[in-house]
């Protein structure tokens, strides 16, 4: 379990009887905690047959590569923090022109990769397809360095489903 205290009076969370990890209860007020995941963006800017990634700046996976994106805050549209992160970490304004997939970093497809992840932050993460509009690619926020990659050049990258995007990208003949 990711908590160990009630958040609305301060009680002992326990398993729930069908002992769901997702739903643990509290022994005071009998308030379910649903552990839910969070939801994650990711754009795929595509410049001459190359993709942009950025080198991470810190956390676990600092010096490894990912696409830019992060985190949709409380109360944000998905589109809106997919342009939100792209431009905080890469300094491009972007239009998003499709989702391109829908994946999450847990559950059995990914059981051979649990040993990568923090299991108590798990993410479904949409994966968009961008244009940019202007701006000026620049690493920033969470990235420390910016850089289009093809395929055969691409570096460590920090995370499985970020390696599953970019075989799909070469697959579908959209990367070179």
């Amino acid at each position: 379990m990711r908590y160990k205290f009630c958040p609305k009076c301060g009680g002992r969370l326990i398993l729930n009887e069908n002992r769901e990890l997702s739903k643990p209860v509290c022994t005071s007020c009998g308030f379910i905690f649903y552990q839910n995941p969070t939801v994650g963006v990711m754009g795929i800017l595509i410049r001459d047959g190359k993709v942009l990634l950025g080198k991470r700046r810190r956390g676990n996976f600092k010096g490894q590569w990912c696409f830019p994106g992060g985190h949709v805050e409380w109360d944000e549209d998905v589109y809106e923090a997919a342009r939100r992160e792209f431009v905080e970490e890469t300094g491009l304004n972007i239009n998003i022109t499709a989702v391109y997939t829908v994946l999450s970093d847990y559950g059995s497809i990914h059981e051979q990769f649990r040993r990568l992840h923090n299991l108590e932050q798990q993410n479904a993460i949409i994966w968009f397809l961008v244009k940019e509009i202007d701006g000026k690619l620049v690493a920033g926020d969470d990235i420390e360095e910016v850089e289009f990659f093809s395929f055969s050049e691409v570096p460590i990258l920090a995370f499985p489903t970020h390696e599953i995007v970019l075989k799909k990208l070469k697959d579908e003949h959209l990367i070179l």
